[in-house]
């Protein structure tokens, strides 16, 4: 009887040996994942990043020093980081932006927070990536660099930015090649896309830290999700659910402007009846920081902005009924603690202004 005892004990030990042995073999053989070298959103799907253009610390490196550099805008008048500054929230604290020669441009600039995470770009989403939206930003009324009425081309900055000696080896170095539009465009894309919130009150309380936010800010979520109804477009972690939203704003002509059609927006691209005047959903990061609000800038503080949205939108043939209707209505009490939930949603991020090839 003993000695089947300790045969079947030493049978045991030998199969946990094996599979002690095959588990290891195993994880030697798996690849561990690496330490990322940019931020994440931890909490949230995997940041789809273009085959064609891997993240590499070098090419983001070109790319911040690009987005801050003036010599990039047609004009060495603007840089990327002038639409879209920290202390405003990664916008520009105007009504609409201001481009390269002093163009005034017909909307706000949107925040670039978690920018990596979306799809598609601008308030009506008519680039469909990163890339694709750097460039026109760079050849539009952005940067000015359109090759048009005497002002430069994208290949005649890159031209410039090559005579450049710091520019042109790290262009070499990461491209294997001399400045192009294309490889502009990656580099911007590629920094931009390290624009990540990880670092805020909203994500730790996402993941379960309940002192991030104050009491006044943790009732105001419960309205924000609930009574207030904010939830069924500001969604998620991103609090954007990404798509088109038509909520009244510049759809009535001023006075001095009752001849001028109103802009329309999303349907500017898709040519849909049903987008007319929708814009995309921003996210509510930092939007303390980033007034004035909505596409066109024309609410100037957060509690007007949460007054429009309570009561509804402004009417007309295209509004978003379905989110916005019947408006809502909440007590003083209700209302400053909601207020207090969005003035919470800052965004802890070290950016600095790297220096600069000469």
């Amino acid at each position: 009887m003993r000695n089947r005892v300790w045969k079947a004990a030493a049978a045991a030990l030998a199969l946990l040996a094996v599979a002690g042995l095959t588990l290891a073999a195993a994880q030697r053989g798996q690849k561990k994942r690496p330490p990322r070298e940019w931020p994440e959103l931890a909490g949230y799907e995997e940041m789809r990043i273009p085959a064609d253009n891997p993240m590499t610390p070098a090419k983001i490196r070109l790319g911040k020093q690009l987005y801050y550099d003036f010599r990039l805008s047609g004009d060495q008048s603007r840089s990327c980081y002038l639409c879209h500054l920290k202390e405003h929230g990664l916008t520009d604290g105007r009504p609409t932006a201001i481009g390269a020669y002093n163009v005034q441009l017909t909307r706000s600039s949107p925040t670039l927070w978690n920018v990596g995470y979306h799809s598609e770009f601008y308030w009506d989403g008519r680039s469909g990536s990163l890339e694709a939206q750097a460039k026109a930003a760079w050849a539009g009324g952005n940067m000015g660099a359109s090759g048009k009425d005497g002002k430069p081309s994208l290949e005649d900055v890159c031209k410039r930015l090559d005579k450049i000696k710091a520019y042109r080896q790290q262009f070499q170095e990461v491209f294997g090649g001399t400045c192009t539009p294309d490889n502009v465009a990656k580099a911007l894309a590629a920094f931009e896309r390290t624009l990540v919130s990880d670092e805020s009150p909203w994500t730790r309380f996402r993941a379960g830290d309940q002192k991030a936010l104050s009491a006044e800010a943790r009732r105001g979520y419960d309205l924000f999700k609930g009574k207030a109804r904010c939830e069924n477009c500001h969604s998620g972690l991103l609090l954007t659910d990404l798509q088109y939203h038509n909520l009244g704003i510049g759809m009535k002509a001023k006075k001095k402007e009752k001849d001028k059609e109103p802009d329309w927006g999303r349907y500017n691209v898709t040519k849909q009846e049903r987008d007319k005047g929708a814009f995309k959903t921003p996210t509510l990061l930092d939007i303390n920081q980033s007034a004035p609000y909505f596409h066109d800038g024309s609410v100037a503080t957060l509690e007007e902005a949460v007054d429009l949205m309570l009561a509804g939108g402004h009417d007309n043939p295209w509004l978003d009924t379905a989110n916005l209707r019947p408006p809502v209505k909440l007590t003083k009490q209700e209302r400053a603690d909601l207020v207090q939930f969005l003035r919470e949603l800052g965004v802890k991020y070290d950016l600095k202004e790297p220096e600069l090839p000469r």
